[in-house]
């Protein structure tokens, strides 16, 4: 089984001294110690990383109103000198901010990195035909261990990155356009603008506290509306915090009970999204997925 899709556009690789921008497009932030741990690895690293003006904004759960939030996006987008831009955080609110934004056309793309809510930003850059990062926030890298950290700067670097390895559930390997991102902001953004085709993709699925029963009802959703149909595979990371009551499925059980009639390679138990260890993807880039040997590979 073999993809069609056409790798998206990535930013040149960064270099010691490049100029970043950190914001919060997304959730407010939370954790300010955490946010110093997180710009000290990056800047341990050689780069130069600015905070942006309204990084501490707050409009109720959300990091400044949408009107904030886009103008913040829009300025680091569109800055010259800025090669690249880091989330603070995830939470909520990409979605409320790319209601009828159009991204601002630039002869070279720059780097965009975050998981969890900022899936919403990374899906709507590759409508655009443009790549990102499925990696560490700046509020979780300081955390992360040391092949993690190294993981992500090997991505921006231009490094070649280690396969990961969990759980095949048979059905051979196959290869396609790399597609992670959160299944709650997945879902939600589902026949909406910002999704992107899906046809002949490996999906690569995390989520955070959400029960499986919750779980069941939104692959029950991307199941019913046929998109499953396309996809050539699907990675499945970590489901943190979503075991269930006792004596309900685990979610393990409750992904095999939805997933295994789709007759296409599935790996699980993948170490990437909201727990320690938290492996960078790309989005956008063509991969390998073996069932059989439960690895995911970029291409």
């Amino acid at each position: 089984m073999q993809a069609t899709n056409r790798e998206l556009d990535f930013p040149p690789p960064l270099q010691p001294g490049d100029r970043l921008i950190a914001l919060a497009p997304s959730g407010a932030l939370k954790a300010i110690a955490r946010l110093q741990d997180g710009l000290a690895v990056w800047r341990d690293q050689g780069y130069q990383v600015e905070l942006d003006t309204g990084w501490q904004d707050r409009y109720s759960y959300l990091g400044g109103t949408d009107i904030q939030r886009r103008h913040a996006l829009r300025t680091a987008w569109e800055d010259p000198d800025c090669k690249g831009i880091l989330c603070i955080r995830g939470g909520y609110g990409t979605a409320r901010l790319l209601e009828d934004w159009q991204w601002p056309q630039l002869e070279q793309p720059k780097w965009l990195i975050g998981f969890s809510d900022i899936t919403g930003l990374m899906w709507s850059l590759a409508t655009q035909g443009i790549g990102s990062l499925h990696g560490p926030v700046l509020t979780t890298l300081g955390k992360e261990p040391d092949w993690a950290q190294q993981r992500l700067f090997n991505a921006v670097t231009g490094q070649p990155l280690a396969p990961l390895r969990g759980k095949g559930w048979g059905k051979g390997r196959t290869s396609g356009l790399l597609l992670p991102g959160n299944l709650t902001v997945a879902t939600h953004l589902l026949n909406t603008p910002v999704q992107p085709s899906l046809k002949t993709v490996i999906l690569a699925w995390e989520d955070i506290a959400e029960a499986p029963y919750r779980l069941d009802r939104m692959i029950t959703q991307w199941r019913m509306s046929g998109l499953l149909a396309q996809v050539a595979g699907i990675a499945l990371g970590q489901f943190t915090d979503c075991e269930g009551d006792t004596g309900t499925w685990t979610v393990e059980e409750m992904l095999r009970d939805r997933l295994s009639d789709l007759n296409i390679p599935i790996v699980s138990n993948l170490p990437f999204g909201h727990d320690v260890g938290n492996a960078t993807l790309p989005v956008g880039k063509m991969a390998m997925l073996d069932g059989d040997r439960g690895t995911l590979t970029t291409l």
